[in-house]
C-alpha cells in the first residue's frame, strides 16, 4: 500500500512519533513525505520514504497528483488547525482530493490510529470492492 506522511512544522514531532510507534506496520508499506516531515521521519525512523519537495514548494501538489493518477492509497496529514498556513490553497486542493478518489486521510493521530489499526488488520481492501 501507498502512504503519504505530511505534518505542519507545529504537527511534525506528532507524526515522528507516530511513525516510531507504528514503524512495524509502516515499514511494510511504500511511503512517501514532503521534504522536511520525511526526512525527519528517516532519521528518526529509518524507514524508506520516498520524498517530494516541502509543503510550501509543491510538495503537497506532487502528491495530490499521485492521488489523481491512482497512485496513493492512504494520506496522513497531521494539520496544525490553529495556525495560519501560507500555502492553504494547495492543502485545501489536496483534501478535496482525498474526496473525489476516496481516499482514507486522517488529519489527527486519533484517526491516524485508526487507519493504521484497520491497516494491520487488513481492512484495506477497499480498492477491491
Amino acid at each position: 500500500m501507498k502512504i503519504a506522511l505530511i505534518a505542519h512544522d507545529n504537527k511534525k514531532q506528532d507524526l515522528i512519533t507516530f511513525s516510531k510507534a507504528y514503524q512495524p506496520i509502516l515499514s511494510n508499506h511504500q511511503l512517501y513525505a514532503t521534504g522536511t516531515t520525511g526526512q525527519r521521519i528517516m532519521d528518526s525512523t529509518g524507514l524508506s520514504i520516498h520524498r517530494f519537495k516541502s509543503g510550501p514548494l509543491g510538495g503537497d501538489q506532487q502528491i495530490g497528483a499521485l492521488i489523481a493518477d491512482n497512485e496513493m492509497d492512504l494520506v496522513i496529514f497531521f494539520r496544525d488547525p490553529l495556525t495560519a498556513q501560507p500555502h492553504e490553497p494547495d492543502i485545501i486542493a489536496l483534501l478535496r482530493l482525498c474526496d473525489v478518489y476516496n481516499i482514507p486521510l486522517a488529519t489527527n493521530m486519533g484517526t491516524a490510529e485508526v487507519l493504521i489499526h484497520g491497516l494491520k488488520n487488513g481492512a484495506f481492501q477497499w480498492r477491491e470492492i
